[in-house]
């Protein structure tokens, strides 16, 4: 894979969780409970894909400047999308697509919540 650094870099962020979802056999991260970004392995547990949650437009936007980004791999194409694990869109592209991907399920929890989440109590 392209992006060795991807599971420390979303690990330091606050609140996040990871496991692995056998039957797809998809390493999650989590916020709350709700997945934001997922390493899709292939049978021989090598990432083919990275996929994380946009905001619709910016991900149409992203889908049409890069040829390794398509839409969402088994996901809600329109809210969804996958990155080549092996692919060319460059390192700060993508982190800047993992950080979005983050806050924007973060946003959708209540105020509460998120201040639960990030420990701000």
């Amino acid at each position: 894979m392209k992006y060795p650094w991807i599971e420390e870099y979303l690990m330091e962020k606050t609140g996040v969780t990871k496991d692995l979802q056998a039957e797809w056999n998809w390493i999650r991260f989590q916020i709350g409970g709700k997945m934001f970004a997922a390493i899709c392995l292939d049978d021989s547990d090598q990432p083919y894909y990275i996929t994380l949650k946009l905001e619709p437009l910016e991900g149409d936007f992203l889908r049409r400047q890069y040829e390794d980004i398509i839409p969402g791999y088994y996901m809600n194409k329109q809210h969804w999308n996958s990155v080549k694990a092996d692919g060319e869109v460059p390192d700060d592209v993508l982190k800047d697509m993992l950080d979005k991907a983050y806050r924007l399920v973060l946003g959708s929890f209540s105020k509460k919540k998120q201040k639960e989440i990030l420990g701000d109590e």
